[in-house]
């Protein structure tokens, strides 16, 4: 069996992006060298990786059962790369992760004193779930991720960074919230599956014998806020973030018990993965900002 870099990334991209013709134009070449690097790799190891079907492909058991050694190997050598290239002071691309709620309300300040002090790192943030996330920098996409808390994951190193205090939000003007939530044809107002504050309103309107209710999924929280303004459904986001970014009086704000309303926000990375020096300059200078914040 003989496999190569190259052989490992085309059969990740195929494997991520569930096409040969997809995978081809990721990785810029054309559709036939990728079909037929992946038949040599096939024959190599003697199992079929992938199952053909109208809209692509898919992986077959062999297939999933080498993703995670390919993602590991893949892995390894851009940190070896890294490694190398990296001669300690901070420079090149950063990509981080972070929670929509967090990059509006806590990182602007911390992002400009990074860039200011180094000026080098070419910061990229990308914004999603706290499971999107997390699986992101389990796959390297991400040299770190803000999800919330906990994580609790063998191969995740997790420190806390912020702590935050959810609310309940309702339309302006609704003072009763429990006659709100027996209302007939309430809705919660939410982000896709995998937003750690979805799944707390849940367990929150599960517990007072709320369940069941029909979902309104957007992707941004400016539209969750609209919605929940013009008195669509209900949702739960940080206490914190409604005043810094939405002019006063948008929505009402009902507190829950402390036990559901306290969370943390983690910073997540890989424990075996290499930390280069802009990351390692990051985190030494949003740990200071961050405790500043949580004394104002």
């Amino acid at each position: 069996m003989t496999m190569d870099a190259s052989d490992l990334r085309i059969f990740e991209a195929v494997a991520r992006l569930g096409g040969m013709n997809k995978a081809a134009a990721e990785l810029n070449t054309v559709q036939s060298n990728v079909t037929g690097r992946i038949r040599l790799l096939e024959e190599s190891l003697g199992r079929p990786l992938f199952r053909r079907h109208r809209g692509g492909v898919a992986l077959t058991e062999a297939g999933q059962r080498l993703l995670p050694y390919v993602l590991r190997v893949r892995q390894m050598l851009d940190d070896a790369r890294r490694a190398v290239a990296d001669d300690g002071a901070p420079q090149g691309q950063m990509t981080i992760g972070s929670l929509e709620s967090t990059a509006a309300l806590r990182l602007a300040p911390m992002l400009s004193a990074y860039a200011a002090q180094y000026p080098d790192v070419d910061m990229v943030i990308r914004t999603g779930t706290s499971a999107e996330l997390a699986q992101q920098v389990l796959d390297g996409r991400l040299e770190g991720a803000f999800v919330c808390g906990p994580v609790d994951h063998a191969e995740l190193n997790e420190e806390i960074i912020f702590h935050e205090e959810l609310v309940i939000l309702t339309a302006p003007g609704v003072t009763d919230l429990n006659k709100l939530l027996r209302a007939a044809g309430l809705k919660i107002v939410v982000l896709r599956t995998g937003c750690s504050y979805r799944q707390r309103l849940e367990d929150v309107l599960a517990r007072r014998g709320v369940v069941g209710l029909r979902q309104l999924e957007f992707g941004t929280l400016e539209a969750i806020v609209s919605c929940v303004n013009a008195g669509l459904g209900i949702t739960m986001l940080p206490k914190s973030l409604i005043g810094p970014v939405w002019r006063e009086g948008r929505v009402a704000l009902h507190p829950v018990a402390k036990a559901d309303a306290l969370v943390d926000t983690m910073f997540i990375r890989r424990r075996d993965a290499y930390t280069s020096s802009a990351l390692t300059a990051f985190l030494d200078c949003i740990r200071p900002l961050a405790r500043a914040q949580a004394a104002e």
